[in-house]
């Protein structure tokens, strides 16, 4: 593999002399092999011997990579390369176990890109890794052996598969965070963007508008179309494994005002349609009021889209002294047994027919497993049962406080 790169923290032509001296090292010690018989340590023994000068060198260079390690502490910085350093040795003599929940180079990359490092900062890690090594190994008082070349290609192979697996997995966890932005981002603007193109359609409806504003608001129609088809292009280009979990900032407030700003948002979307709310006068609670938001606007959105256009969607909130229960049904066909078990799975695809234009529509799914997400996040659990004499009905439980 070769990367087009150009970075700047190792300087190749200050460091020839370090090389050369190196090479006469090695010229050396083969020269004096003849006179020493003692046995000497292979690489794999050199490595767990000398973890200590190995690690110092691995930390020195680490603390040039800004700005990352200014906020690393000692044991950050060196901890993975410990164990990155005993998995090399492992793997040079045949001992290391089968990795469980990812190979030590792959939880080592997980853990710089959570700490700010950025791909060309985790290769010169690796880099500077097999050069303190390799001058250690060479300049050290000891005989060369027969195998010291098999263990250099060993352990190059092993830099070389180690880093391949760093940057696969570094380029997978920035490919799914941006996905998960993309995703969430796209599909929560078409809401709004929908409450644009609602409210200047009915503008346009008004006979007594003035030239002026009539004019305004047909552009602002025509730019929320352009809009929508731009959000619904993202949608479709986000479709590809999502990142972890959502992130919530709890504070107090009232649950009820979410739900009735939420729900009154929808019926401007949707004049048509028949959103019926039933709460209690307050439930005071703490939660991420946006998070919350964000999971009814996609639960009663779903509604909307698969519900019946004859009978209401019924929207419910209650509460107990420690779990806020809400429930959104309504009376469309039921879910298929076979899409029911994944319906929250990220890219679950339902196809629906609109009676209204006769445009076959389909759901890329995320709705749900945003809402399934956020429900996680506040500690809550979120199901769904489907039957024809009922209909479909959605069910969120939170904690009234979020631990």
């Amino acid at each position: 593999m070769r990367f087009g790169l150009s970075v700047r923290l190792f300087n190749f032509e200050n460091a020839k002399p370090v090389l050369k001296e190196i090479c006469h090292s090695v010229v050396g010690n083969w020269a004096r092999s003849s006179s020493h018989a003692y046995a000497q340590p292979r690489l794999a023994d050199f490595i767990r011997e000398q973890i200590e000068p190995i690690l110092q060198a691995w930390e020195d260079f680490a603390r040039t990579i800004e700005p990352p390690a200014l906020t690393m502490t000692d044991l950050e910085l060196r901890g993975h390369a410990h164990r990155v350093l005993l998995a090399l040795a492992d793997g040079l003599d045949g001992t290391g176990a089968a990795p469980q929940d990812g190979t030590v180079a792959e939880l080592h990359a997980e853990a710089r890109l959570q700490s700010g490092y950025t791909v060309v900062q985790l290769v010169s890690e690796y880099r500077a890794l097999r050069a303190s090594v390799m001058s250690l190994w060479v300049t050290s008082a000891r005989t060369p052996l027969t195998t010291d070349l098999s263990d250099m290609i060993s352990f190059n192979q092993a830099i070389d598969q180690a880093l391949a697996e760093s940057v696969a997995r570094y380029h997978r966890l920035v490919n799914q965070s941006q996905n998960m932005f993309l995703a969430i981002l796209g599909h929560d603007l078409r809401n709004p963007i929908g409450t644009l193109v609602a409210g200047t359609s009915l503008m346009l409806q008004d006979l007594d508008l003035a030239p002026k504003y009539a004019l305004l608001a047909s552009r602002m129609f025509g730019s929320a179309k352009r809009m929508t088809r731009m959000i619904n292009d993202l949608i479709e280009f986000s479709r590809t494994h999502l990142g972890k979990g959502i992130p919530v900032e709890a504070a107090q407030g009232d649950f009820v005002s979410v739900c009735q700003q939420v729900v009154n948002e929808l019926r401007t979307y949707h004049p048509n349609r028949f959103v019926e709310l039933r709460t209690p006068p307050h439930i005071e609670a703490k939660f991420d009021g946006d998070r919350i938001a964000q999971m009814l606007s996609n639960l009663i959105g779903n509604a909307l889209q698969y519900g019946s256009e004859i009978f209401p969607i019924l929207v419910s909130a209650s509460c107990t002294d420690d779990i806020i229960l809400v429930t959104i049904n309504n009376r469309g066909k039921p879910i298929p047994l076979d899409k029911l078990s994944c319906i929250f799975d990220p890219m679950v695809r339902i196809g629906t027919h609109d009676k209204a234009d006769g445009i076959a529509r389909t759901s890329l799914g995320m709705g749900l497993y945003i809402a399934r997400e956020i429900a996680h996040a506040h500690g809550g659990h979120i199901s769904v049962t489907s039957c024809a004499d009922h209909g479909t009905t959605f069910r969120v439980s939170i904690p009234r406080a979020v631990t």
